[in-house]
């Protein structure tokens, strides 16, 4: 039985049902999954505490909701298409029977090391089938994945092994991106001297050179050799943890978002099927990285719960040329394209011309992922990838929802340019002024918040379930607080305008200006910094720092390229930021507090209207700051 939504009305008529009889709603969605227990009650919740149970008492496997499902209907059917990094490089198909066999052998290697239900295994992998494959055969034996983008620092790298107490680490050699070969073996090694784990499992993928701890580190394709392509699936609850991801917040510690398995599995598929109108045959391809909640839901769970054909890429979106996307696009045939808008505003400003030469005719839907569109890169993309008749679907969501919260849905929303538009069924939002006082009707503008629990949504931090409350259910009473500001227009549209906490979003990735300052702040001669965000053409958001610094016989130029290789070595390239000012001093409040709406203001060019800074202690320094920038 499809949930799939066929029309706007449709979808009206859906949207009323699932805010009126949410249970029952949700309930028949769950009924066309494979349950090895049915539940006994579909949803519990309290958001003081925060408490939130779907589906009670249900047991299945997640990843026996793709397999054993669907190997009678589609067994030879394309699970996963690869895309290598270089073109060059011959690319794999593999159908659902060898995904299947493949997830079982891993399952019993991962067993064969004793990882069993509830430990927890750390990703940090290229974007090669085996990541996914390693994920699946996480879920198939009940133990918790936690992937960490391959881009990220060993220092980084060891404080999520730390923080969720890693029994494994799942790696490989070395990685391919653009022209670039990079020594993630190492890493895994350096970070390793920090914390510690019991296995390391090592896939082969550059073939360089990497040193091997004898009695911890294996070689993948060593383990998998002879192992049976038959495992059976673990017992999960709804409410076991699947997997924990990590994302940064306003505070310095990144902190591991906690998803469980029932819910999920409804939501992901859900979203899937009906925001991207997918049809049993298309190929749809989401560019992300598995690293990011995006590669996990729509890359993994959501299509492949949905029986769809998903590709995988491995490269960057200019290498070997910028022509790269379209040339997979026009080879696979590609129906639903799925990428964000940084590498859209990248690959604009290349022209047309690497467009030009590839038939784009196959896609029927774009999507959009990681931070609001602007309106130039929306009309580009409309007009040139979609030549003007592939609607666009603009998606919000965050690490902690799970899933797709509002968005066009493909053919049946009408859409408009920069909006969001509408939630998806089941998914209850309100505006809020500072006060908490909820905005009705339409023509407002306050803080995004969610007044209903959906089945995807976050459960805890990992370890930390106050972290949780304080962070999202505290700010406003009774409510999920996205952290995101939001305008609803006359039409009832939703228009995503950013976050309102300290919190910047480069390139779809989110960065807390108090883990980029903690970076900083590492290097010796550093004093005391300040990070803020402002607006970047291609990344949406760009860091910029003001330092205060012991300028001791460097020169800026010197200090600045410093301290870039500081926050690199220390998060990773993502966080490097794009501007640093050498400060005298930065605008304090007499009790201390930085004035973050001045640093803003200047960051961003604007010198003129600072507001009141009469609360500041040293009034003059906002001068100060304002020349260093011209």
């Amino acid at each position: 039985m499809s949930d799939r939504l066929h029309t706007l009305s449709g979808y009206l008529y859906e949207y009323q049902k699932s805010v009126s009889q949410p249970e029952e709603f949700w309930a028949r969605i769950a009924d066309s999954f494979f349950w090895r227990k049915r539940w006994s009650k579909v949803l519990d919740w309290n958001f003081e505490k925060p408490d939130v149970k779907w589906f009670t008492d249900g047991k299945l496997n997640i990843t026996e909701n793709i397999f054993e499902r669907q190997l009678f209907t589609h067994a030879d059917q394309p699970a996963i298409i690869w895309e290598p990094n270089d073109p060059d490089e011959t690319g794999r198909t593999l159908t659902y029977r060898e995904l299947y066999e493949e997830v079982c052998r891993f399952a019993n290697v991962l067993k064969s090391k004793g990882i069993q239900k509830g430990d927890r295994v750390i990703i940090y992998m290229p974007m090669v089938p085996e990541a996914a494959v390693a994920m699946l055969a996480c879920a198939r034996i009940g133990a918790i994945h936690s992937v960490v983008f391959a881009g990220f620092s060993a220092s980084a790298l060891a404080d999520r092994i730390q923080d969720c107490k890693a029994k494994a680490v799942l790696t490989s050699d070395g990685n391919f991106r653009g022209n670039k070969k990079i020594p993630v073996k190492a890493v895994v090694d350096e970070s390793l001297n920090k914390a510690s784990v019991e296995t390391v499992i090592v896939y082969k993928r550059t073939g360089q050179e990497v040193t091997m701890k004898e009695g911890r580190d294996y070689w993948w394709h060593e383990l998998v050799e002879g192992q049976s392509t038959k495992n059976q699936a673990e017992v999960m609850d709804s409410e076991d943890m699947l997997f924990i991801l990590y994302t940064s917040g306003s505070t310095g510690k990144p902190k591991g978002v906690v998803h469980t398995t029932g819910g999920y599995m409804v939501y992901t598929k859900y979203s899937f099927e009906n925001v991207f109108q997918y049809s049993p045959g298309d190929i749809y391809w989401c560019t992300a990285d598995i690293g990011w909640i995006t590669g996990h839901s729509y890359i993994v769970y959501g299509p492949l719960l949905a029986g769809a054909t998903s590709l995988m890429f491995e490269g960057v979106p200019t290498y070997p040329n910028p022509g790269r996307f379209w040339q997979i696009v026009e080879k696979h045939k590609v129906n639903q394209f799925y990428t964000a808008p940084t590498a859209i505003r990248a690959l604009q400003a290349f022209g047309t011309e690497p467009v030009e030469g590839y038939d784009l005719s196959s896609l029927k839907v774009l999507g959009s992922v990681g931070e609001p569109i602007n309106e130039e890169a929306w009309h580009w993309y409309h007009t040139h990838i979609g030549k003007g008749k592939c609607p666009i679907v603009d998606t919000w969501w965050q690490t902690e929802t799970g899933g797709i919260m509002v968005s066009p849905l493909a053919g049946i929303t009408p859409t408009k340019p920069a909006y969001a538009t509408l939630p998806l069924p089941g998914i209850q939002l309100c505006i809020v002024d500072a006060d908490g006082k909820e905005l009705t009707g339409n023509g407002v503008e306050g803080n995004l918040c969610i007044k209903f629990p959906w089945p995807s949504m976050i459960r805890t931090t990992y370890g930390d379930h106050d972290r949780c409350r304080k962070t999202y259910f505290s700010t406003y009473k009774g409510m999920y607080f996205t952290g995101d500001g939001v305008k609803r227009d006359h039409d009832g549209y939703y228009r995503i305008l950013g976050r309102v906490d300290d919190v910047i979003n480069v390139s779809g990735h989110r960065m807390g200006t108090a883990e980029v300052e903690n970076a900083i702040n590492e290097h010796p001669l550093v004093i005391e910094s300040a990070v803020v965000g402002y607006p970047h053409e291609v990344k949406g958001q760009g860091i910029y720092a003001y330092v205060i610094c012991d300028m001791k016989n460097r020169t800026e130029e010197n200090l600045v390229n410093e301290i870039k290789d500081t926050v690199s070595k220390i998060i990773g390239p993502i966080a490097k930021p794009d501007k640093i000012q050498i400060v005298p001093g930065l605008p304090k409040t007499r009790s201390g507090k930085i004035m973050r709406r001045i640093l803003r203001k200047v960051a961003e060019g604007i010198t003129e209207n600072m507001g009141d800074t009469s609360t500041l202690l040293d009034p003059e320094v906002v001068n100060q700051i304002i020349q260093g920038r011209k």
